[in-house]
């Protein structure tokens, strides 16, 4: 997932970078607001961190300006604490609010929790560069998309909704073909194996259990 960090002072931009990047966002960015109203119009992403206090173009503005063509999760940082400017950013639309200085720990903390909440409410399954659209039925990796048939898509879904459980191979063919169903185990381990094909390094993450069935195994 791709976060912006806005803020005209680097090292803070820095240390917000290095704990994002060992939860594995991809970060990108910007000194002030109108390099991010710029970057937003040429790249998507999933969340902004932004400052209020910038030169150019401070955060509020910058957050007006983004929201006009583009609606993403917003996390503002301030090193001001009236809650005139909490009830000003909130106006905005923006999704949290973390006063200067901050715990880079809990930063991160509630990034997590607005993805999620705004992942949920999507109807996207995310793990790791993987992501499953269930409103799109979509599916990509790395944000390059892979095809999958429909059964496909099913299995994956099942398998990652329930990552590091073991499901049985009566389990899958219950619900991914159905209670009337009448064949038999390897067309579970047909579509498994043309799964895996498809989707490139997590290919090693569908685990064969001999006996038992399939677990999507995946660490946070």
């Amino acid at each position: 997932m791709k976060i912006l960090i806005v803020d005209d002072e680097e090292l803070i931009r820095t240390v917000i970078r290095e704990y994002a990047e060992l939860e594995g966002y991809k970060v990108f960015e910007a000194s002030d607001g109108t390099e991010a109203v710029s970057m937003c119009k040429t790249e998507n992403y999933d969340l902004i961190i932004m400052d209020i206090m910038m030169p150019k173009l401070d955060g509020y503005q910058a957050v007006k300006e983004i929201h006009k063509d583009k609606n993403i999760p917003i996390l503002m940082l301030s090193a001001r604490g009236e809650e005139y400017d909490k009830l000003l950013g909130f106006d905005l639309g923006i999704d949290d609010y973390v006063q200067k200085p901050f715990s880079p720990k809990e930063l991160i903390a509630r990034v997590k929790a607005i993805l999620k909440r705004v992942n949920k409410v999507n109807k996207k399954i995310i793990v790791g560069e993987l992501v499953i659209d269930d409103d799109a039925r979509e599916v990509s990796i790395a944000e390059t998309g892979v095809v999958l048939t429909l059964k496909e898509y099913e299995l994956l879904k099942y398998l990652v909704e329930n990552k590091n459980i073991a499901v049985s191979r009566e389990q899958l063919l219950t619900n991914i073909w159905g209670y009337d169903f009448y064949g038999d185990d390897r067309t579970v381990d047909t579509h498994i194996k043309t799964l895996r094909s498809k989707i490139g390094k997590y290919k090693d993450s569908i685990i064969t259990l001999r006996g038992v069935g399939y677990k999507f195994e995946y660490k946070e």
